[in-house]
């Protein structure tokens, strides 16, 4: 069994995943401790269900955020065939926090974007740990045209902490870049599904994330602000105190966006995270994808702009008075 690095509420997890582990190890085919080995798993199986059943919003977060987790290079090889990466905004350079290209699924083709966070510390700085410049919108924006051109259907996969809050970011127009991105994506002519894998924070997530049909993982979040921004604001300080206060209050995990109509489906993980199974994840997400892809090439002559635009219309609670 490979060994995850434990988030502080798995603790008791990981040292019954590392005693059943031990015991796999020494123990052969019809040896005393095959009992004892399989009183363990049942136990294991169900302190997870337990554990992940009820996860605070915080906790959330922190599953979100696992070294682990899989991320969109991950998806691109697992869940997708032949990604061809394209490259470059014409304008500027190459973001490597925003990732786009050709896929397929079978006979499928499919323009596949996402932001991508990297796994050494080499690949994180290169990627500014999935927090996209203005470029890579643009260069959203030109890959989402190019499919909209030749009729693809458009896949983005979430997972930014936001856009990247830097002076060179600013100075290049990252605001007006994400507000032309929302405009094109609500305006686009073909199919555009997006899923939040990890973290959906801020304008950054939102820059790619105008989709026909939106999902996000069982263990992700969606927020206008991460908790230690919010925490930050509205407490001066973001301490272990306040951040799981400010995660509550934002009401970002899946069961909140679904009960706020934010997203149309949650994609239930593999027992104890997507990080304990990628494959498993990788295949619920492609199923999702093909089903959803399938539902919306019914919907031609402007009809799919239409959907998409009372869709997002729907959300949200409002009173409205006379004064």
């Amino acid at each position: 069994m490979a060994k995850t690095i434990s988030l502080p509420f798995e603790n008791d997890i990981c040292e019954m995943e590392n005693l059943l582990s031990n015991l796999e190890t020494r123990s052969g085919k019809n040896h005393p401790a095959e009992e004892e080995i399989r009183r363990i798993r049942k136990e294991l199986v169900a302190l997870k269900r337990l554990r992940y059943g009820n996860l605070s919003a915080w906790e959330t977060v922190m599953v979100s955020r696992h070294s682990d987790r899989p991320q969109f290079m991950d998806y691109s090889r697992l869940a997708f065939e032949d990604f061809t990466e394209l490259h470059g905004d014409r304008a500027f350079g190459d973001d490597r926090a925003l990732r786009c290209g050709l896929v397929r699924i079978g006979e499928t083709k499919l323009m596949l974007m996402g932001h991508q966070k990297g796994k050494t510390l080499a690949e994180r700085r290169e990627c500014m740990y999935g927090c996209a410049h203005p470029e890579g919108y643009r260069k959203a924006i030109r890959c989402m045209k190019f499919a909209e051109k030749f009729k693809l259907p458009v896949v983005c996969l979430i997972d930014t902490p936001g856009a990247f809050p830097g002076i060179g970011s600013e100075e290049r127009g990252i605001a007006q870049l994400i507000a032309d991105a929302l405009k094109e994506m609500a305006l686009l002519d073909t199919p555009i599904i997006c899923v939040v894998i990890g973290e959906g924070g801020s304008g950054g997530a939102l820059g790619i994330g105008i989709g026909d049909r939106i999902a996000m993982l069982e263990h992700s979040y969606y927020s206008v602000i991460s908790p230690e921004g919010c925490a930050g604001i509205l407490w001066k300080t973001a301490n272990e105190e306040t951040k799981p206060k400010a995660a509550e209050a934002l009401r970002l995990t899946s069961k909140h966006c679904m009960k706020l109509r934010v997203i149309d489906e949650v994609l239930p993980e593999p027992l104890g995270g997507a990080h304990r199974d990628h494959k498993e994840m990788a295949g619920t997400m492609k199923a999702f994808i093909l089903r959803s892809i399938r539902e919306l090439k019914q919907l031609r002559g402007g009809l799919l702009v239409e959907k998409r635009y009372e869709k997002f219309r729907r959300m949200g609670e409002f009173l409205e008075t006379t004064v």
